[in-house]
């Protein structure tokens, strides 16, 4: 599997993830980039999405691991680096393999239905300033992301915003973008009604 270009589609990227872990008991973070992908944040962003809206998020401090990973990731691409950096101890976090590959399992049967109605279209909106404003889209998502570890569904909220968007950017879907937009402006105020009254 050619790990130099990016995942096609939803469904690529969930076979590169368990591919490259397996015969493990468990894969780290760092595996799993390195499994998508780490020259563009497309496949990073999206493989962060996934993770959160499975049973992974529910793991303690993921939802803050993962913020972190993005805000890392997507800050280094604005400043221009063309490589990532990022600590060990955040890419050597390890989590148990059959619990990954459960989550992938649980995501196929949407993943397919999905992957057949993406297909480039409305590209402004994925492209040049609109993919720099996706990522600061996703920045502000990472940066709340540790309270969404207190606030019930609001992981999977965050998750699917970041599901949305990096699936925007791997498939230059504008359509996608404007429901990832949706879904990041949206989120929010539906928590507060849910919670704040």
């Amino acid at each position: 599997m050619d790990n130099r270009r990016e995942p096609a589609d939803i469904e690529e990227l969930l076979d590169r993830i368990e591919a490259g872990s397996a015969d493990q008991s468990h894969v780290s973070i760092g595996e799993m980039m390195d499994s998508v992908g780490r020259r563009t944040f497309g496949p990073v962003v999206l493989m962060v999405g996934l993770i959160l809206v499975t049973p992974l998020s529910g793991v303690p401090g993921m939802p803050t691991l993962m913020g972190l990973l993005t805000l890392l990731t997507l800050g280094q691409v604005l400043i221009g680096r063309k490589h990532f950096w990022l600590p060990g101890w955040l890419v050597q976090r390890q989590v148990p393999r059959k619990k990954l590959v459960q989550g992938l399992d649980m995501l196929r049967p949407t993943a397919r239905r999905i992957d057949r109605l993406i297909r480039p279209r409305l590209t402004p909106l994925v492209k040049g300033f609109g993919l720099y404003v996706m990522a600061l889209a996703c920045m502000v998502i990472a940066v709340v992301m540790p309270a969404t570890e207190i606030i019930p569904f609001s992981a999977s909220i965050a998750g699917l915003a970041l599901v949305t968007f990096g699936l925007a950017m791997i498939s230059r879907d504008g359509v996608i973008a404007l429901f990832a937009w949706a879904i990041a402006l949206i989120g929010p105020v539906m928590l507060v009604q849910k919670f704040g009254g």
